[in-house]
């Protein structure tokens, strides 16, 4: 396992996914990693989450997705270049959610895109 709580846990979700598995367990949380779960399960990638404050863990029940992933290095992109970007991760136009972080806090490059801010890469998945 890295030091990046994020990468681990999408690369745990997307080997579960390939598996066949309905849900997974991961054993180390942050809050960045609960705010791209928010932003997962309103996409529909993630149909629940369960949170266990004793061992520090969080059950994940898989939704829809074929692929998540974390961006490495994490590109700082200004309102200009999103669009760039997203043509780097995402299959198609209307296909997949890339997670950007801002100075609002997590969000979805559309929403980005609204507000017209940019931010850090933080990860995509269709």
């Amino acid at each position: 396992m890295s030091q990046d709580i994020v990468s681990d846990a999408l690369n745990m979700m997307g080997n579960a996914k390939k598996s066949r598995k309905d849900s997974v367990k991961i054993n180390r949380i942050s809050n960045l990693l609960i705010e791209v779960l928010k932003i997962m399960k309103q996409e529909g990638a993630v149909k629940k989450y369960k949170i266990n404050g004793k061992e520090k863990s969080i059950e994940v029940f898989l939704g829809e997705f074929s692929k998540c992933k974390a961006i490495k290095p994490r590109f700082t992109v200004d309102k200009s270049q999103l669009e760039k970007y997203r043509r780097r991760y995402l299959p198609a136009r209307d296909i997949g959610t890339l997670i950007i972080s801002t100075n609002r806090g997590l969000m979805t490059y559309t929403e980005a895109k609204e507000e017209q801010i940019g931010g850090c890469l933080m990860a995509f998945f269709y």
